[in-house]
């Protein structure tokens, strides 16, 4: 057997199991994929997934002038009388099953 070294790290619990839950499906060891991750790291020369900041920062409210927020406000009620819309429930489904929030 090869060699090998420990890598400790602290997580959220809940992230922990969400991944060994995924990864028991897969019939991959939460060992294996940390050892997958960084076999990428080096084959790939940094992460091996695209990192970045949002194009633009979210809007805040602080940060608009009246016209702007009045603006906002417009577009948010044409939305509505368009249709399109979408139910807490609707948000709260997707969540969970995109990231398991």
């Amino acid at each position: 057997m090869a060699r090998t070294a420990n890598v400790f790290a602290r997580v959220e619990p809940e992230l922990k199991e969400q991944a060994e839950s995924v990864l028991d499906q897969l019939g991959i060891p939460m060992s294996n994929a940390v050892g997958m991750f960084l076999r990428q790291i080096v084959l790939q020369k940094g992460i091996p997934f695209e990192m970045k900041l949002p194009r633009t920062a979210p809007l805040t409210y602080g940060s608009l002038t009246k016209e702007q927020f009045d603006k906002e406000i417009e577009k948010g009620m044409s939305d509505v009388k368009a249709g399109r819309v979408y139910s807490a429930d609707a948000i709260e489904t997707e969540m969970k099953r995109d990231f398991g929030i």
